[in-house]
């Protein structure tokens, strides 16, 4: 289901619920579409996202940590300036658009009470979140500025007067159904044609939402009496997660008919962190982490163009020994070359004195051909010996920046910030002020490895890059404790800190190691474990590269309840 009117219906009655009259205390915008504001309510603080992601707009208490930048933005301090301290006296919606109005009241510097709005649209690539003077209607500021160049219909630029997007002739179906409901569904007997119907009928009807009416107005009864039915289930949400049969996720304020399984919620935010946890991280990684995606894939190019063509001197170099044999040849034979040919035929001795037709330079005399000849064989061998050293280190090379891919596909937007460093210090990275950054990264500390905790109480740390596993695994973790990682794919290392682990706490343990790789998905993943004491680190190798001997191998599907049942 899309976040459409209807839901945001049920989450602006959530919301009215648990927020009306609590103080606005802190104000944040993690990411570049995204703010946080946390509300202290009822003795409880409450952090509500307001997301005008392209893809993932909407509103909600959220429990997923984010990291703040540095510096925060203007609109983050504009936020600041008026609405630090103010008070949230309602939460409403336009209609049964997507528009959430949330009323604050607060003073200003002069100590004089002011009324603002601040209005979250929930419209695809057009959302936005709008700070506005409640008397004026004067637009302060806006997450995305919309010029005249963009919108001729409205500006969303601070200081312009707002105006409410284009209005839709439609029905609110929250006032009850139309006078021609019936005769509606007699005219469409075809359930879907009677869903696209009702979505040009009524207003805040996703594509699911429609779906689910029509599947309930073609039940035998009274029509009405089921569209007010179903549409009272909005205001007595019972928020449900359906898994289709094609394993793709959904989310309702109810559940509507499936084939596929459903699984509960206690509120509709905890049913959205459920549902977008993975997908906005993803989202959000790729934004903050795009410099470092181009910057990993560009090496990953650059790389794999050289290897393919190392492995094609190679095969040119593998006919070394026909120019060796050649050479001999012409030496033992020189008193039957004539200077002048351009080519000579002679028995090959090597060959059991077969014919050997020999390219010659009729500029060169016999013995400097042969000499040719022999110099081109150390430079094929020599080449042999350097090519074969080539391979070996960017073949490394490929294998490392295919593991820091890894590494941002699976990372959260914290884990971005290890990464970059790790990058800063290999060279591959290099900010515009160098040498500030560089005096930063001398005080920069890398970040602590994640904690988990095994069914018995033994603690597991899990490193989610490069840097954090070498801390973890060559520095933090005792001799006698137990590494493990996935075996021949990019992963994270991790440890479990006892000597002597149970079975269950290794396949735990083995399951985290699964999860936290490219294996993510897979199932039957073989995870590689051994004490700590295994483990090298060759001189000069790359962060997060270690080899070791004599490890055991468990397989493990990855489940991610477990791995949420054993986060700290």
């Amino acid at each position: 289901m899309s976040f459409d009117g209807s839901f945001t219906h049920a989450m602006v009655h959530e919301l009215s619920q648990t927020l009306t009259t609590g103080r606005v205390s802190k104000i944040n915008q993690p990411y570049a579409n995204e703010i946080v504001l946390t509300i202290r309510a009822n003795s409880h603080n409450h952090p509500i996202l307001l997301s005008a992601n392209p893809t993932y707009a909407r509103i909600q208490e959220t429990q997923i940590p984010y990291v703040n930048p540095a510096v925060p933005t203007n609109f983050t301090m504009i936020l600041r300036k008026y609405l630090q301290g103010a008070i949230l006296k309602e939460v409403s919606q336009t209609a049964n658009d997507r528009v959430v109005h949330l009323h604050f009241t607060s003073r200003n510097e002069l100590g004089d009470q002011q009324e603002l709005l601040l209005i979250i649209e929930i419209m695809a690539r057009h959302s936005n979140v709008i700070l506005v003077d409640s008397s004026s209607m004067k637009i302060l500021d806006a997450i995305k500025h919309v010029g005249s160049d963009q919108n001729r219909y409205r500006l969303l630029l601070p200081g312009a007067q707002y105006i409410m997007p284009p209005k839709q002739d439609l029905e609110d179906p929250f006032k009850g159904s139309r006078d021609d409901l019936d005769q509606t569904i007699r005219d469409y007997p075809n359930q879907e044609v009677l869903a696209q119907t009702l979505q040009h009928q009524y207003q805040g009807l996703g594509k699911d939402t429609a779906a689910a009416l029509a599947a309930k107005l073609h039940e035998t009864g009274d029509h009405a009496a089921q569209f007010h039915q179903f549409f009272a289930g909005f205001d007595a949400p019972q928020p449900t997660l359906e898994i289709s049969t094609k394993n793709k996720t959904s989310f309702t304020a109810f559940p509507y008919p499936t084939t596929g399984t459903q699984q509960s919620a206690s509120t509709l935010s905890e049913l959205l962190d459920t549902y977008y946890q993975d997908k906005a991280e993803r989202d959000r990684v790729q934004q903050q982490g795009s410099v470092l995606i181009r910057v990993v894939r560009n090496e990953l190019k650059k790389n794999r163009t050289k290897l393919k063509k190392l492995q094609r001197t190679l095969a040119e170099t593998e006919n070394a020994d026909e120019y060796r044999i050649k050479g001999e040849i012409l030496t033992t034979y020189l008193n039957q070359v004539t200077r002048g040919e351009t080519e000579v035929t002679l028995p090959n001795f090597y060959d059991e004195n077969r014919d050997l037709k020999i390219q010659l330079s009729n500029q060169l005399s016999p013995n400097q051909n042969a000499q040719k000849y022999f110099k081109r064989y150390q430079k094929a061998k020599n080449a042999v010996i350097y090519v074969n050293e080539q391979l070996k280190i960017t073949a490394a090379d490929v294998d490392y920046f295919t593991n820091i891919m890894a590494q941002i596909e699976l990372a959260a937007p914290k884990d971005l910030i290890d990464i970059r460093l790790e990058l800063q210090q290999g060279g591959y990275l290099r900010d515009h002020d160098h040498q500030k950054k560089a005096k930063k990264q001398k005080r920069q500390k890398v970040s602590k490895p994640d904690r988990f905790t095994a069914s018995d109480g033994t603690k597991i740390s899990v490193g989610k890059n490069n840097l954090q596993n070498d801390q973890l695994s060559l520095h933090t973790a005792k001799r006698t404790d137990i590494w493990l990682h996935v075996k021949d794919m990019p992963g994270s290392h991790v440890i479990i800190h006892a000597d002597n682990p149970t079975d269950a706490t290794i396949m735990e343990a083995a399951n985290l190691a699964a999860y936290f790789s490219k294996g993510r998905e897979s199932s039957n993943v073989p995870v590689d474990y051994l004490p700590v004491k295994r483990l090298h680190k060759p001189n000069g190798a790359k962060p997060g590269y270690v080899i070791f001997t004599g490890q055991r191998t468990v397989y493990v599907t990855p489940q991610s309840d477990l791995v949420e049942k054993l986060a700290d």
